[in-house]
């Protein structure tokens, strides 16, 4: 799949974008350039350079952004972004505070000011998604097994769910049919759910979402899955890579095809009645 590079700058220049991008570069910004380094660190042994300390923090705060990115499979740049900003702004509060206890107090408000006011976008596209509450799935597909259901078992707070909605809302959009429908889940709010279909909500939770495609009412593909020896198998959750592992394009044709039969049978038997 292409990058939709101007897409993703066109999302980049979003106020939460700009914001959130000047909150993670700000300690670095103002203690190496002049003349604003010398402006707010007018004294001390690295006025406008980076300390050895600061250093290491920045060091770490880079290899816990790549894990994590890595971890959640974010492919996009305003996906890495999503990752990183909670890191990197908890590494700037830290670098401030550590040069002034009052910087990193005031850096703290400005970084609640920002979460209240300036949320992340969210995705605005086109959409056909049910969202299921405690029963609900079981009993839909209780109800009428010739239709397959593609659910989505998430948690609001869990960042590999929210990356992984507009992925999701796509795929609706391109492949949802009469009889191929999709649903989401969140597990976070019904547990018996997560425990009925053998999912962790923990916060170390490596399940977290869960995607499981029904057939006749029964579970017939799921990502991630167990493997023979009872290990967890990663699954990096991007477009393509769940449109292979769960045949999403047969699945749609053949799911077509079905609908367009009893139309032409019944075109059939105009004809010969005719």
């Amino acid at each position: 799949m292409a990058w939709n590079w101007k897409s993703e700058l066109k999302q980049v220049l979003k106020p939460y974008y700009v914001i959130n991008i000047i909150l993670s570069i700000s300690f670095v910004f103002c203690k190496s350039v002049q003349p604003v380094c010398t402006y707010i660190f007018p004294e001390g042994d690295y006025q406008c350079q980076i300390s050895t300390r600061e250093s290491e923090i920045l060091f770490f705060l880079l290899f816990v952004v790549m894990m994590r990115a890595r971890k959640t499979g974010a492919m996009g740049l305003t996906s890495y972004l999503s990752n990183s900003f909670s890191y990197c702004k908890c590494a700037n509060f830290a670098l401030w505070f550590y040069t002034d206890p009052r910087m990193g107090l005031f850096y703290l408000v400005l970084f609640i000011l920002q979460a209240l006011l300036v949320p992340e976008p969210m995705y605005s596209g086109p959409s056909d998604v049910l969202y299921f509450r405690d029963n609900m799935l079981n009993e839909e597909l209780e109800k009428d097994k010739k239709i397959m259901w593609f659910v989505c078992f998430y948690t609001v707070w869990s960042p590999s769910c929210v990356n992984f909605s507009t992925v999701f809302s796509k795929l609706s959009a391109e492949y949802a049919l009469d009889n191929l429908k999709f649903g989401k889940i969140d597990v976070g709010r019904y547990p018996g759910v997560a425990q009925q279909y053998g999912i962790d909500t923990s916060s170390f939770s490596k399940q977290l979402p869960t995607l499981v495609m029904f057939k006749d009412g029964k579970e017939i593909g799921r990502a991630p899955k167990w493997d023979a020896k009872g290990k967890l198998v990663k699954f990096v959750l991007t477009e393509d890579n769940v449109k292979v592992a769960f045949d999403l394009n047969n699945i749609y044709s053949t799911c077509k095809k079905s609908l367009k039969k009893p139309k032409e049978v019944e075109n059939r038997g105009h004809a010969k009645s005719e």
